[in-house]
């Protein structure tokens, strides 16, 4: 079995998630996509965040009754902080006979050094699918130096530059802006029924 770790905030989630997660399927031919929602990752320490069960409803509304998407409790599940290291290594001993690949964008990837133990990490993963950007191949050769045997664990993904981004939704929903066709109907109905990202 191949699984897709699709990890993230999803504060909320919106069309380009999908749209990532399901080119990431059919491009490494993964069985499923598990969707990874963090509560309170350790990077966004100092940043509003969405309470869990809005991020929640919204995210099981969001993948609906997709059959290659699951949603994973992994860290909803366990007291924090949630490191990806320790993610992978639950969802191995929960799938002991699948190879995970972590999906990451090209800044993340960029970013590695500045994870926790990002050594142990990649040798936790099977695979890295990185969503290729600008400057992402230059990351890898950099990074090789400092995590030897990285080279041959990333997979690049050609996926489209979809100008989207969680945080930008939030400041149009703020500021009063259209922000319909950036989410499924689901979501956004939601949204509008429990006023979220409201002043």
């Amino acid at each position: 079995m191949r699984l897709g770790i699709f990890g993230g905030t999803f504060d909320p989630p919106h069309l380009g998630h999908l749209v990532l997660a399901m080119e990431a399927r059919s491009q490494l031919e993964f069985d499923k996509v598990l969707w990874v929602l963090t509560p309170f990752p350790p990077h966004k320490q100092e940043q509003e965040i969405t309470r869990l069960a809005d991020r929640l409803d919204m995210l099981n509304l969001a993948i609906g009754d997709e059959p290659n998407f699951e949603l994973s409790e992994v860290e909803i599940s366990r007291p924090g902080p949630h490191y990806a290291l320790d993610t992978v290594n639950l969802l191995k001993e929960e799938f002991p006979d699948a190879k995970l690949t972590y999906l990451m964008g090209g800044d993340s990837l960029r970013d590695l050094l500045t994870w926790h133990r990002p050594a142990d990490f990649v040798a936790a993963c099977d695979w890295l699918g990185v969503m290729k950007r600008p400057g992402a191949r230059a990351a890898i050769n950099t990074l090789e130096g400092e995590i030897p045997g990285i080279l041959e664990k990333v997979m690049f993904l050609e996926t489209p530059e979809i100008g989207i981004s969680s945080s930008e939704l939030r400041q149009r929903i703020r500021q009063g802006h259209p922000y319909r066709y950036y989410l499924t109907e689901p979501v956004y109905r939601l949204i509008r029924e429990r006023h979220l990202y409201q002043e």
